[in-house]
């Protein structure tokens, strides 16, 4: 500072002319000097002490605000973290160094921000080029690590974060990339992230990633969304075939359970007509050995009830009368059944 090596230097000139009014030959001081000489020149080494105390106590206070962290060095090497408020570091044996700890950063990726090789085109894995551009949201967790572990904390975080991406982008496929699975890809790469910087101690903590852009290059954006509305058309096409092949092979279960079940019916009536008829042949069996005159008989007259039961008919007795001559029959024609009525008209 001007106004220190001022007073030095005054300081210098009357230890000067002290030192010489002592040394010279006649015992006299310097003319004008008198008694104040010494006195003035104790004073001015005074003051000059006192500015450079408070020049050297100036340099070594510093302040850190709420959302800084200081750095402490002891001649070079890491000494300790400070928190806000003021503190000193007697330069220069120690030095502080302050970061912005507390304070979000970004780094955007694949918007060409790092230069012509920062295109965002990524290979998927079904061999698809899609074109990506995402954030990353970070802050500093260590400002010890951070300042001392990275050379570029910036290319250090770009790079990892477009390798972990890549990674990520070719292992899926590019349907899910581009529509449902964006929120899963950035946790992955999210943690994929801080994973890789905790590996090289860098003292950063990954807050987010954003997904800007997952498009397809637009050389063949217009081709693509082509293959989409096909590929959402031939989807809609098999739902819809899907559905009617359900909906007939359930038609068909149930009519094959519906002709299961009447033949089942079926079957079981057959067999039980059939032992029916069985039991009842052989209970009339025996009573044909016990009475056959008998048994024959009744079932004469059981078949003729079961054939004539159903029929119209008139029956006639003999004729009546002594020499043979009878009264003629009558046969109540009205009393027989018409026949059905012919539709149409008669020729």
């Amino acid at each position: 500072m001007p106004e220190i090596d001022e007073l030095m230097k005054k300081g210098q000139e009357h230890l000067r002319v002290l030192m010489g009014g002592r040394g010279g030959g006649n015992g006299r001081g310097p003319v004008g000097g008198g008694g104040a000489g010494p006195m003035f020149s104790k004073q001015g080494i005074a003051l000059g002490v006192l500015a450079v105390l408070v020049a050297w106590g100036w340099t070594s206070a510093y302040t850190v605000k709420p959302e800084e962290q200081a750095v402490t060095l002891m001649l070079g090497k890491f000494s300790g973290v400070s928190e806000e408020g003021l503190h000193f570091a007697p330069w220069p044996v120690m030095t502080a160094e302050i970061v912005e700890s507390r304070k979000q950063r970004t780094t955007d990726i694949g918007n060409g921000a790092a230069g012509e090789l920062d295109n965002g085109l990524m290979l998927t894995r079904d061999q698809n080029i899609v074109d990506i551009e995402f954030q990353v949201v970070w802050n500093i967790s260590d400002p010890s690590k951070f300042l001392f572990n990275l050379a570029d904390p910036e290319d250090t975080i770009r790079a990892v974060s477009e390798s972990a991406m890549r990674d990520i982008i070719a292992r899926s496929e590019l349907a899910p990339v581009l529509n449902r699975d964006r929120g899963v890809i950035a946790s992955e790469v999210t943690l994929a992230i801080q994973n890789t910087l905790n590996s090289y101690d860098a003292g950063i903590s990954v807050i987010r990633v954003n997904f800007d852009k997952a498009d397809p290059p637009r050389e063949v954006i217009d081709s693509f969304r082509k293959v989409q509305a096909a590929q959402q058309q031939r989807d809609q096409l098999e739902k819809q075939a899907d559905a009617y092949a359900n909906t007939a092979t359930a038609g068909a279960r149930g009519q094959a359970a519906q002709l299961q079940q009447e033949a089942e019916g079926y079957r079981a009536q057959v067999v039980n007509n059939a032992q029916g008829e069985a039991s009842r042949f052989l209970s009339i069996y025996a009573e044909y050995i016990k009475a056959p005159e008998v048994t024959r008989k009744r079932m004469y007259l059981e078949t003729m009830e079961k054939v004539l039961g159903g029929m119209n008919k008139v029956i006639l007795d003999g004729v009546a009368g002594k020499d043979g001559q009878g009264v003629l029959p009558y046969l109540p024609l009205d009393a027989l059944p018409k026949p059905a009525a012919t539709t149409g008209g008669s020729n």
